[in-house]
């Protein structure tokens, strides 16, 4: 099985939209993918900026995407100390995490001091639990740390998605403290992260 996860292209954050850059981008990645025959299901946020970046490709492909609302960006917190706004998890420096080893802790992480200010923890398990609901419709079924394959795969599945809700899936996929995902690696707009089994 694989699973191809995309980006939206450039985004208007403030009209949940793409801007004209990221109109360009999801035209450009649509042309790039137009050989996607053997695709077998197209998935997608609710939110604009990903369902933007979606259809040039769908058009193209002449195809539909399930619209799964876990798929939207992580809209998880924490508090960080000193301060009593709320911060997206993966927008505090450097300075705070990299002194709190639970952070690393593929399982632990959830019950480190700051990720319980907020509410990143119960996003956490959406998500991950979301994912592990759509990959036992593909024969792969979650036990602890592993998936046990019940019926094998060579289907590919599309996400067009957003980058914080990709990292989060790739820690569970591949047993990562989602923090390590979000402080250590970033995804562009309209980029593509690909798994493989």
């Amino acid at each position: 099985m694989r699973i191809i996860f995309i980006r939206h292209g450039d985004p208007d954050y403030a009209n949940d939209t793409l801007t004209p850059k990221g109109r360009r981008e999801a035209q450009l990645r649509a042309q790039r993918g137009s050989g996607w025959k053997n695709i077998d299901a197209f998935y997608v946020s609710p939110l604009g900026r990903a369902r933007a970046t979606a259809q040039p490709s769908l058009e193209k492909t002449g195809r539909d995407a399930v619209c799964f609302s876990w798929l939207r960006e992580v809209a998880g917190s924490v508090i960080l100390p000193g301060e009593d706004k709320p911060h997206i998890p993966w927008d505090f420096y450097p300075g705070y995490w990299t002194k709190m080893p639970e952070i690393y802790d593929r399982t632990d992480w959830v019950n480190s001091e700051i990720i319980r200010t907020g509410t990143t923890a119960h996003e956490w398990e959406y998500i991950k639990n979301s994912l592990d609901w759509l990959l036992r419709d593909y024969g792969y079924c979650r036990q602890g740390g592993l998936y046990k394959v019940e019926e094998h795969s060579d289907q590919t599945i599309v996400l067009f998605c957003h980058m914080g809700v990709t990292l989060f899936m790739l820690g569970h996929l591949l047993n990562i403290s989602p923090m390590l995902m979000m402080h250590g690696f970033d995804i562009p707009p309209t980029g593509i992260t690909v798994v493989a089994s």
